[in-house]
């Protein structure tokens, strides 16, 4: 390839890909050059604080706003009397939007939390003053916001129909092992670094919103439908995300911002609470999972049975898909894999971190763990005599299986060989320690996209895609892939991303953004080669080639498509306090092929404490009276803190996709898959207790001890094995 002056290139930098790098944006955020969604200034810049709704059903009586305008600095309050009408009639790529992003349409309130009112004023401290101060009166009715097992209402949603595969009763029936529990997870919130924030004004005719997102591109395309405006009048930037999780789609602080900027004609920001992320942004559901495994005395599954229940509100459905994490993990004769749904007073759950199979997982891998025990075999050799050659319901080819390998080289690692199988007989001191393990999957998906990449006189590249990097170092990761597929040093590419002008691409969700990106970007680099092979320099404007995967895309070939590994700990329980302490623990992946070690570990390791923190800690509750959250800020919702992680380590095996032209799988959500069953296996490991429902708490380690004939469902504690 030549170089701007059409020299031959001798700074190329080939295999960048696979190498270690440290983040481009780095010095920007450690210095605080780079800016986030709630720090861009503009002349007149107001500030909108919303007002949530405090009871959990009714309808609003009255909004008293008159005291509220008279107040210093107010300018406005938005409510369903006086607020912009919104377009609600319309599908985006998820199906129906939820309407709590069509604010201040109606009267109603479907749960405590709800978006009533937006005050705006000059200041943060006057919105504030005045939104706390802003009477709403309620006509109030009754509410039911507590979830079980089997309540009325419930139903299998045509979103996710149940899958099933010969006959699991005949199965269980002919088995000479059966497994049969029920296991529990609660509700769980996600709390970015960065809370939700965004910056509104319009431009020239056009709408222009900063905001903290998954999608720039999607948000985009939302606040167009619910504007009704010309989509290319609506442009959205997130260069910089400190965190998302699943939670930083279409929220209501972007269409309040939108709103309130084209009521007062001047730029508006809304910037969410802690407390007001705990309704507004979505959280993981609880889950009730039955999982039923029938199996031979040597081990080799019969039936395979995984049924859950969660909720969702009265207004939106979501379904945590618990119940699908099990369909490419173990062969069996019969299979049956089932989700339902119940509709309560409560706010929508939504995409979670791993959302399906964090919580998924945490049954099943419990379950084969127990049925490990009663057969008397080690755990890794029971998933091993289960493994299938083909999808195990759908009968498609697997793209690349290592799962074996992942248990293979984490059982070295860890030292599993030396692990006496028999629970309770460890003890250090008060502590009786243990080892547990599980696997993780995750699919693999892809999604079109589109990009361009620009060469530049100066011997540059510029790369424009609507990817988002939500701080897992995907800006990096494509600077390598670009310059691997541009034969060039990755110092020569200047990576512009997460701006809807850019055109489509997919959101950072679904560990699919970075080879959704990656595709878009590597065939239009692969294009711009072509070109410039043809000579003739490089005009001042530059040479553009542009691509659009969705064909590429939609030509993959039907596979069974997914990421594995293998997950160990080892933890030390003091059954006295009841206190539960991980020591170690070791992830080890099958997850494609890594673009960057040094971000890859960290978002497995991140992972990894995700699961901890589901294992030992999280549990949001809601007061049966009042509807709300009881606790709903980071003092009261407990989770891992610097003291409860111990050294964790990750790992990968090789494995490139090979219908993937970089060999990606993604990585963001593996993590967190199965971590916390290696943690309650560990736990079972080191007392002979077995823990049914999440988190396990101290007081439920010390009622375990008190009466371990118990199950250690929703409605016990433990259940003692040996």
């Amino acid at each position: 390839m030549t170089s701007a002056t059409g020299t031959t290139a001798t700074t190329a930098t080939i295999g960048a890909v696979g190498t270690a790098h440290t983040r481009v944006e780095g010095v920007a955020k450690v210095t605080g050059a780079a800016r986030y969604a709630g720090e861009v200034a503009y002349p007149e810049l107001a500030h909108g604080w919303l007002v949530l709704s405090t009871v959990a059903r009714g309808r609003i009586r009255a909004v008293e706003s008159a005291p509220v305008l008279g107040m210093p600095g107010v300018l406005a309050v938005l409510h369903h009397e006086n607020a912009p009408r919104l377009n609600g009639g319309y599908m985006n790529a998820f199906g129906v939007p939820d309407p709590i992003a069509q604010l201040f349409q109606h009267e109603r309130v479907p749960f405590v939390g709800w978006p009533v009112a937006l005050v705006v004023a000059e200041t943060p401290e006057q919105a504030r003053e005045a939104a706390e101060a802003l009477v709403v009166q309620y006509d109030e009715e009754p509410h039911d916001v507590v979830f079980s097992a089997g309540l009325p209402g419930t139903y299998t949603p045509e979103s996710a129909p149940a899958a099933q595969k010969g006959d699991v009763e005949a199965e269980l029936t002919a088995s000479a092992v059966v497994v049969d529990a029920e296991y529990s997870t609660p509700e769980e919130h996600h709390s970015p670094m960065e809370p939700h924030a965004a910056t509104a004004r319009w431009d020239g005719g056009r709408l222009e919103v900063i905001d903290s997102n998954q999608g720039s591109r999607f948000v985009a395309d939302e606040l167009a439908k619910l504007f009704s405006l010309d989509p290319e009048s609506v442009r959205v930037r997130s260069e910089h995300v400190g965190g998302g999780f699943g939670s930083k789609g279409t929220r209501p602080h972007s269409v309040a911002a939108a709103m309130a900027a084209t009521v007062l004609h001047r730029p508006v920001r809304v910037v969410l609470t802690r407390r007001q992320m705990f309704s507004l942004v979505g959280y993981r559901s609880p889950t009730a999972q039955w999982v039923r495994l029938g199996a031979d005395a040597d081990g080799r599954l019969r039936a395979f049975e995984h049924r859950a229940e969660c909720l969702t509100s009265t207004v939106h459905e979501f379904v945590e898909r618990c119940s699908e994490y099990g369909r490419a993990m173990y062969d069996s004769e019969a299979h049956h894999f089932e989700s339902r749904v119940v509709p309560l007073d409560v706010p929508t759950p939504s995409w979670m971190r791993a959302p399906g199979e964090a919580p998924g997982s945490f049954a099943l891998e419990s379950a084969l763990d127990e049925l490990a025990e009663k057969c008397g075999i080690d755990p890794i050799a029971l998933r091993a005599r289960n493994e299938p050659d083909v999808g195990p319901v759908s009968g498609l080819p697997f793209s690349s299986r290592n799962l074996l390998a992942c248990f293979e080289e984490g059982a070295r690692r860890f030292g599993w060989a030396d692990r006496d199988p028999r629970p309770g007989i460890r003890r250090e001191g008060r502590w009786l320690l243990g080892t547990g393990t599980a696997a993780s999957t995750f699919p693999t998906l892809s999604a079109p996209s589109t990009a361009a990449v620009t060469a530049e006189p100066d011997g540059t590249y510029t790369v424009r895609i609507t990817a988002s990097d939500v701080g897992t170092g995907a800006r990096t990761a494509l600077t390598l892939i670009a310059a691997d597929a541009l034969e060039v040093a990755p110092e020569r590419i200047r990576m512009r991303i997460a701006d809807s002008d850019f055109g489509f691409a997919m959101i950072a969700g679904g560990s699919m953004g970075t080879r959704s990106w990656a595709w878009a970007i590597r065939v239009a680099a692969g294009e711009l080669r072509e070109r410039l092979a043809l000579g003739g320099g490089i005009p001042p404007e530059g040479i553009t080639a542009r691509s659009d995967t969705s064909q590429a895309v939609g030509a993959l070939t039907q596979k069974e498509r997914h990421a594995f590994g293998a997950q160990f700990a080892e933890v030390a329980v003091d059954v006295s306090s009841g206190e539960v302490r991980v020591r170690r623990m070791l992830g080890i992946f099958a997850a494609g092929r890594i673009v960057n070690p040094l971000t890859a570990r960290g978002q497995f390791v991140g992972g990894m404490i995700w699961g901890l923190s589901m294992a030992l800690h999280e549990e949001a509750v809601r007061d049966r009276a009042s509807g709300g959250h009881v606790g709903a800020d980071l003092a009261g919702y407990h989770f891992a803190a610097h003291a409860d992680v111990p050294p964790i380590e990750a790992d990968w095996v090789d494995d490139p996709d090979p219908d993937d032209p970089v060999g990606i799988k993604g990585i963001g959500e593996i993590g967190v898959v199965g971590a916390a069953a290696a943690i309650a296996n560990a736990v079972w490991h080191a007392t002979g207790v077995r823990h049914r429902n999440l988190p396990i708490r101290p007081d439920r380690v010390l009622s375990a001890g008190a009466g371990a004939d118990r199950d250690a469902g929703p409605g016990g504690d433990g259940d003692r094995d040996a």
